[in-house]
């Protein structure tokens, strides 16, 4: 199957979603994220066929989201990078949407414990200037260096 190029647009929702937006992939890194590292192990918890999961571990590592790093001979395990560590911040973020919307009556399916207070939590998006809780209604969305000129109009 031919997959989309978003990576090339002025947007950089397109651009992430060129990386993570397969819909195993996100799946992929929660699973790295909370300590499934392994090929076998990752693909016994998600049901993946052994070449979906294949691709989707090439084309992470390729992107610097995973690293796969050899633990035996000829066996290998994945780890977050530092750019895979912040994407687990968006897939928090999306948990926190499901959570309120798509978690029913059974309730989330994971809790998330804040290591520094040790409080059950969920994330909050916050002004990186001045703390405040930042959501749709509160932001302008404006231009910026890597914009594109606008395509004339025909």
């Amino acid at each position: 199957m031919q997959r989309t190029d978003f990576g090339g647009m002025a947007c950089s929702i397109a651009r992430t979603a060129d990386v993570i937006g397969e819909p195993w992939s996100p799946l992929v890194l929660r699973n790295v994220y909370v300590g499934i590292t392994r090929f076998d192990q990752i693909r016994q918890q998600l049901g993946i066929s052994r070449k979906v999961l294949a691709e989707r571990l090439r084309w992470l590592v390729e992107s610097d989201v995973l690293d796969r790093r050899e633990y035996a001979a000829n066996r290998h395990e994945y780890v977050l990078t530092e750019r895979g560590r912040e994407l687990v911040d968006v897939l928090m973020v999306m948990a926190r949407w499901g959570d309120r919307w798509l978690a029913g009556d059974a309730g989330p399916p994971v809790l998330y414990r804040h290591r520094t207070c040790g409080g059950t939590t969920h994330v909050t998006l916050t002004c990186a200037d001045c703390g405040t809780p930042m959501d749709a209604d509160t932001v302008d969305v404006l231009p910026g260096p890597g914009a594109r000129p606008p395509a004339p109009a025909s």
